[in-house]
């Protein structure tokens, strides 16, 4: 969506469905304001073009049962996915059940998940939030936004992630960093805050795609929409993208 230029001019591209942009990626001029209408259309049409682009995207964190992608899901908080499933197989071979995890001794967990950062909380938190599962969900994962929020340690991020990829359930967008500066940069929303990003997309994109859609962005957010270099060039989004920035 944006890419850093140098130098205050130059010529001017014209990209349909977004306003015209310099190669300092600044607009030209204001475009009129979408209507609500038109940010449903376009959201569809990005929607689809990212299915096209990335058929397989899926939840990145490697799991095999609802249990292991809640303690998966914690422990990626701050943390790359890629460490997470570095450290995970150790996890699940010391405790592999919520019985096993709610005996833990602390200090072994923190040993375990140390490189995943804020290990101490973190490690607080898991053997918490399986004791809890064993106390009053019979060692197993509810499938209720209800019941997993009331769990400690999970947030409504986490809940998403558990319900959509474990269930199949679209409760609702999961909002990481990609998911909130793809939606930024995309103009789906003008929010900063997760929850009320979170209710832009719910009204923008269709139930049965709200699990899908986090994927998606994040595939693309890792692939072409770099943080430090996008590849306006090369993004199928590009003349949607009232951030996009394109040579000349």
């Amino acid at each position: 969506m944006k890419r850093g230029g140098r130098g205050g001019g130059g010529a001017v591209k014209r990209r349909t469905g977004g306003p015209a942009v310099r190669r300092t990626g600044k607009p030209t001029r204001k475009s009129a304001a979408e209507t609500v209408d038109a940010r449903a259309q376009r959201a569809l049409e990005i929607l689809a073009r990212l299915k096209a682009a990335y058929p397989d995207a899926t939840c990145a964190l490697e799991h095999q049962s609802p249990y292991q992608l809640i303690v998966a899901t914690i422990l990626s908080a701050q943390c790359t996915d890629v460490r997470v499933n570095m450290v995970t197989p150790a996890v699940f071979g010391a405790w592999p059940t919520p019985a096993a995890l709610a005996r833990a001794r602390q200090p072994a967990v923190e040993k375990a998940i140390m490189s995943t950062g804020f290990f101490r909380n973190k490690a607080k938190n898991l053997i918490a939030m399986a004791q809890a599962l064993v106390a009053e969900h019979g060692g197993e994962v509810p499938r209720t936004m209800a019941e997993l929020h009331a769990l400690p340690g999970v947030g409504r991020k986490t809940a998403n992630v558990v319900l959509g990829n474990a269930y199949g359930i679209n409760e609702g967008v999961t909002v990481d960093t990609h998911v909130t500066r793809l939606a930024g940069l995309l103009r789906l929303t003008r929010h900063t805050d997760p929850v009320k990003i979170e209710q832009d997309l719910m009204a923008l994109i269709p139930r049965e795609d709200w699990t899908l859609i986090s994927h998606q962005l994040i595939s693309h957010g890792r692939a072409i929409c770099i943080a430090r270099r996008p590849r306006c060039d090369d993004c199928v989004l590009a003349d949607l993208c009232p951030s996009a920035q394109l040579s000349v």
